[in-house]
């Protein structure tokens, strides 16, 4: 069955186009906007209109969503080398993922994934997620490293899903950001979507989903600030594009606006970002269960040469 939306068009959309106005309220390309438009799947206060058809403020707007046949993909069993486990049990494994590997299988990825490892391992994952995200509670980016937590029971993957929707799930990262942010305490509360111009990233944007990021400054060089991190919500890049909003991207990070001379210095091709702690109660014990990853050698490396005073 489609899905259908229907909603009230917000006064900021008064005059836009149908399909410019779809992918700012409902997320969606503007291409496929113009092919729901195109097969008569929108409609203004009963009216079916088309996709360069102008919307006005306060009409009603039902748009009905064609389901898309989720295209298969295959889990690989594949060792990846250097993926350790730190935390192993009946309930759930917490893996500390280097960088170039994704969570899981996902349509034009052919690199190695969390759960394809943990297939090759001997990993039995049994929950009701989709065979190709076995598991899988929360992500890691492709190049972002340390710890990830996977469900292996259909207990544990119930528990685990709410939990991180109820925010009870500390999650603390480390990044190395260019410059000293003022203050060196704080709160980044912005919301983020796609970027209005580029869908492949994320951006701070007037409509997106609420997003808080909490840091703290750990140490200062005359180039760059380690700074600890404390998410409250979980959005894709969310520490990225907090960062670069307030002109500080992660070093190396040069898909958002990261210095290219300052990451050839130090040797990095990917940000620099790592998951240094993750806890979470137990979900068969309740008790908290709290696991540490130490930065692995590229990121030690561009520190290493930001500490010793590259300007």
């Amino acid at each position: 069955m489609p899905e259908v939306r229907q909603l009230p068009v917000p006064d900021g959309l008064a005059g836009e186009r149908v399909d410019a106005a779809l992918s700012r309220l409902l997320g969606f390309s503007r291409t496929r906007a113009a092919e729901i438009a195109a097969a008569g799947g929108v409609s203004v206060d009963g009216r079916v209109v088309g996709k360069s058809d102008r919307l006005v403020a306060g009409a009603w707007l039902e748009v009905e969503i064609p389901d898309v046949a989720a295209p298969t993909v295959e889990v690989v069993p594949e060792p990846v080398p250097g993926m350790g486990i730190v935390h192993d049990d009946d309930d759930v494994v917490v893996v500390d993922k280097p960088v170039g590997v994704a969570a899981h299988p996902s349509p034009g990825w052919t690199g190695p994934t969390v759960v394809g490892a943990l297939a090759a391992a001997g990993y039995r994952i049994a929950t009701s997620g989709a065979a190709e995200r076995q598991g899988v509670v929360h992500r890691l980016d492709v190049g972002t490293s340390g710890l990830m937590v996977v469900a292996k029971s259909e207990h544990a993957y119930t528990v685990l899903k709410r939990a991180f929707k109820e925010r009870t799930v500390e999650k603390v990262y480390h990044a190395l950001v260019q410059g000293h942010p003022e203050p060196t305490t704080g709160t980044i509360d912005a919301p983020i979507g796609r970027h209005p111009s580029s869908d492949w990233k994320f951006a701070v944007v007037a409509d997106g989903k609420p997003s808080v990021t909490h840091y703290e400054l750990l140490e200062m060089f005359p180039a760059a600030s380690l700074v600890e991190v404390h998410l409250e919500t979980g959005r894709t890049h969310q520490i990225r594009v907090h960062f670069s909003a307030l002109r500080h991207p992660c070093v190396g990070d040069l898909t958002y606006g990261a210095d290219p001379a300052l990451a050839a210095r130090v040797g990095l091709s990917r940000q620099w970002l790592h998951a240094v702690r993750l806890g979470f109660e137990h979900p068969s014990t309740g008790a908290w269960l709290e696991v540490t990853s130490e930065y692995p050698a590229d990121l030690q490396h561009a520190l290493d040469v930001v500490s010793a005073g590259y300007r």
